[in-house]
């Protein structure tokens, strides 16, 4: 009887106490990360790798990751947003501007000659949606935030020096505004997700592109745009684009507590200024490929770009507008992002 009742003691306790006990020391996670960025991008080598490799080792171990790239999963770069959403994957990086107009607010980033450089930009893209756009990426939990350094031309055939040189082109652009923004200042805009863009220089679907440097080599559009332009830093940058480090909801909720607070130490305004700073750094290795190849690269002056950006103011007011008509108050979000922008552009340098 004694023995009896030990086993059952026992056995109650392997059922009810050792197991859990030993289970939640032991509980780790293999999360599936996915995005459009090739495996030979700056972004993903320096950027989601270095992500995905700290928060493994700050987790020990606990924390994994099945990574893929290219789109490996399926599907296209205009549906991440909604494969983090839906549980399809638990971890996306993409561009909220990859489905027009459904993340207005955060829009006024892309607007022409607004950034100052990608640190800065992206820790005041984070305080924005944190203060004055919460509710914007309320379908997932939002890891990090952040934008690319300074978006400049990249034309098969010819030199852009002004806003006139554009007139007749067809130029690829990222998202709404900036394709608003091509268009406005001449060119023919043509809306399509980066890995597009090789094929359509190839065929001569498109005369040239727009994005940073640190791209080009991912693309190869050095080898297939020979005339590129940039902007005198004193004359502001172009524009540039907004990217979301996106987490599914249920996935991040159902992480233990240890584990949720691994996620939460590389989230957040550091993390975003960190993959903005990360990300801008590639400009000039990325530049450098253009100039192995003997491309012609034309720096636009300051006095210049005031042409480029008269011609542009139309698509800010429109941004305004639209927003009034969304039910939110567009000049405040104007001011309030050109206020956080410049105020840590005091402490970041890019």
């Amino acid at each position: 009887m004694i023995q009896r009742r030990t086993l059952l003691q026992s056995g109650a306790a392997v059922a009810f106490g050792a197991p859990a006990l030993v289970g939640f020391a032991q509980q780790s996670v293999t999360l599936k990360f996915h995005t459009f960025m090739s495996p030979q991008s700056n972004v993903w080598l320096n950027m989601h790798k270095a992500w995905m490799d700290k928060v493994t080792k700050d987790s020990g171990g606990r924390i994994k990751f099945e990574a893929y790239p290219a789109m490996q999963l399926g599907g296209s770069p205009v549906q991440l947003y909604d494969q983090a959403k839906d549980g399809v994957v638990d971890i996306v990086w993409t561009l909220p501007g990859n489905t027009p107009g459904r993340f207005p607010r955060i829009e006024v980033f892309e607007l022409p000659f607004m950034m100052n450089n990608a640190e800065a930009t992206s820790k005041a893209y984070w305080e924005y949606v944190q203060t004055v756009a919460q509710d914007e990426f309320k379908d997932v939990h939002p890891i990090a935030l952040q934008v690319h350094g300074p978006g400049i031309f990249h034309m098969r055939d010819k030199q852009i020096k002004t806003a006139e040189d554009l007139k007749g082109s067809k130029v690829r652009g990222p998202t709404r505004q900036i394709t608003k923004m091509l268009g406005y200042l001449g060119a023919s805009p043509v809306g399509m997700p980066l890995p597009q863009i090789p094929d359509a220089l190839s065929k001569g679907v498109i005369n040239g592109c727009v994005i940073p440097w640190e791209v080009v080599p991912a693309v190869k559009v050095q080898e297939l745009a020979k005339f590129h332009s940039e902007f005198d830093p004193a004359g502001g940058a172009l524009y540039t684009t907004t990217f979301i480090l996106a987490m599914n909801k249920a996935k991040y909720n159902a992480l233990p507590a240890d584990l949720k607070a691994v996620i939460d130490k590389n989230s957040g305004m550091e993390t975003s200024a960190w993959l903005g700073k990360v990300q801008q750094g590639g400009d000039a290795p990325g530049r450098e490929s253009a100039v192995k190849l003997g491309n012609s690269i034309y720096t636009i002056p300051a006095a210049e770009a005031q042409e480029f950006k008269r011609k542009a103011r139309l698509v800010e007011v429109e941004w305004m507008q639209d927003m009034d008509k969304r039910g939110f108050n567009g000049k405040q979000l104007l001011d309030t992002a050109k206020s956080l922008i410049a105020k840590h552009g005091k402490t970041a340098k890019g």
